[in-house]
């Protein structure tokens, strides 16, 4: 039984994989992606940098040379170290924050789906309070009250963002419930945590999957919106805090244009990224939307 389970998993692999190489939007995400996480990974080793250390008065705000590839910040920092040190964060930021949201999501809409009754009606009013709070205020307010810590954003972002996610998983989870083979499994003696477990939770993975690459687009996006409005961490170089720095320091009244213009693209690049790839996985891994 165990080698016929590899053999369909290894069979799915394929499949999954040969649609994706033909699916020109994932590959462009993937891409993108892929470059700003080796980028990130790699550039802080070999350009090291300390949000910490100021440079020379006379470094301030200084445009693109061959000293300074990005020009200068209003500390004198070297603009293009601070965007490699600022990826590694705001990546950081967004995949921890998205795999609480996840988490949390799945598992309430598993519970509220399958157990049905008087838990899915609780579950459900919750999730509703997180859906109908206006998010902004909500983040600003938590964030303010926890403090700027890194990893307090992180946990502010995951526990705001599942709201969606457990409704998307509720959904699918009362309809395979009702399917068939669920009811067979019932019949030979499976419990509800065998059947959630084995059962349910492989079925609503690919699902769980797709949403979870557009949350984590919006987990950086909630990071950059944290950090320009003065609540990230300073001990941290990210790029919502350089464009923090940036609007504190008139950059673009003064035409410093290297100073905000990088970070803006970046964030812009890696949302667009998860974004592109978000679609591609919900195309590829759901029947109905795939192209014939």
């Amino acid at each position: 039984m165990s080698t016929i389970k590899k053999e369909m998993r290894k069979r799915k692999i394929n499949s999954f994989m040969k649609s994706y190489k033909t699916n020109t939007m994932g590959l462009i995400g993937g891409g993108i992606l892929t470059f700003f996480i080796i980028v990130s990974l790699l550039g802080p080793l070999v350009f090291p940098f300390d949000p910490m250390e100021f440079g020379q008065a006379s470094d301030v705000l200084q445009p693109p040379s061959s000293n300074h590839i990005l020009g200068t910040d209003d500390m004198g920092r070297d603009v293009f170290k601070n965007l490699l040190a600022g990826g590694r964060v705001s990546l950081m930021v967004g995949i921890l924050a998205t795999i609480i949201s996840m988490l949390l999501g799945t598992t309430i809409g598993l519970m509220s789906g399958f157990l049905g009754k008087k838990t899915d009606m609780v579950l459900m009013r919750i999730t509703d309070f997180f859906l109908v709070l206006p998010w902004l205020p909500l983040v600003l307010v938590l964030a303010a009250i926890l403090g700027t810590s890194i990893w307090n954003i992180i946990l502010v972002i995951g526990l705001t963002s599942w709201a969606g996610t457990a409704r998307v998983v509720r959904s699918q989870t009362l309809s395979l419930k009702e399917r068939p083979f669920i009811e067979r499994v019932r019949a030979i003696g499976a419990d509800d945590k065998t059947i959630i477990i084995r059962h349910i939770l492989p079925n609503v993975f690919p699902l769980v999957f797709a949403n979870t690459i557009l949350v984590s687009a919006v987990a950086i996006l909630s990071e950059t919106t944290l950090s320009f409005l003065g609540l990230g961490d300073t001990t941290r170089a990210s790029w919502g805090m350089m464009l923090h720095y940036a609007f504190q320091s008139g950059a673009a009244s003064s035409g410093a244009y290297w100073y905000f213009l990088p970070p803006g693209i970046c964030v812009v690049l890696v949302v667009l990224s998860f974004t592109f790839l978000g679609y591609a996985f919900d195309e590829i891994l759901n029947p109905k939307l795939r192209r014939r």
